[in-house]
Parts: structure tokens; C-alpha cells; sequence
């Protein structure tokens, strides 16, 4: 049984998302400082506003000040997911890398579209399940 976050300020990542039949729930906690491992690693605050910079590049503990680019610290992660598969309905739970992978898709207007997804397979059909990031 994963365990489920229990407030937004624990996770990097977290979407709940209705697909076709089926439902997808993800996300991704915060991992400690790998240098005083005391702090949660998390994207740095605004020193004015104190609010977190989202558009950063890098991840900050809070604690010591110890800075990761972000493509290499968001890699180190897993996510946690539980989902109802829209093909056979089997409800199930897994954990993949937290990489997103470049899909061709095809848009209501016939053109092809490259999207990043966080790709798995039902446990029971092996069907592929796609977590597409939000698109604009």
C-alpha cells in the first residue's frame, strides 16, 4: 500500500486526472538533503515574498543551502501511483523513475504533437497508461 501524501507542502509533483474510463492519481515527495540530510529538498523561495519560485532552475535545501540542478535531482525520484485502468478497469498501484518521456499524439485537427508523459502499464492487461503533462 503506498502511502498517500497528507498536504501539498511534502510533494515536488501531484496530479489526480480522469482518462478515457479510468482514473490516475500521482505524485512525488520530497526527498532529505543529501548533504546534512536534515531539510527536505524543494525549489527555492522568493526572499521578498517569501513565495517559492516555480519557474527555477535548480532544487535548495533550506537547511544548509545545498543546491541540485533540477533535471538531475527531479531523475533521482520515483513516483507513486495509483490509477483504475480505462481498458479493463483493474484497480492497482505502482511506482516508475519520475522521467517523462517524448510521445507523438495526434490533435483533433489531424496534426501529429510531441508531449512529455510519465508512461506505465496496467498490472493486468498491460496496457500503456500516459500522465501527459498539462498542456496550454
Amino acid at each position: 500500500m503506498l502511502k498517500e501524501p497528507e498536504s501539498m507542502e511534502e510533494c515536488i509533483y501531484f496530479t489526480r486526472r480522469s482518462i478515457d474510463d479510468g482514473e490516475v492519481m500521482a505524485w512525488v515527495f520530497k526527498e532529505k538533503c543529501t548533504e546534512c540530510g536534515k531539510g527536505l529538498m524543494g525549489k527555492p523561495k522568493d526572499e521578498k515574498t517569501g513565495k517559492v519560485k516555480i519557474r527555477a532552475k535548480e532544487y535548495v535545501c533550506p537547511e544548509c543551502g545545498h543546491a541540485v540542478p533540477k533535471k538531475e535531482y527531479e531523475e533521482s525520484l520515483t513516483v507513486n501511483i495509483t490509477y483504475t485502468c480505462p481498458n479493463c478497469r483493474f484497480e492497482g498501484e505502482t511506482q516508475i523513475p519520475f522521467k517523462r518521456k517524448k510521445v507523438q499524439r495526434i490533435k483533433d485537427n489531424g496534426k501529429k504533437q510531441s508531449v512529455d508523459v510519465l508512461r506505465f502499464q496496467c498490472e493486468k492487461c498491460g496496457e500503456n497508461i500516459d500522465i501527459t503533462k498539462k498542456l496550454k
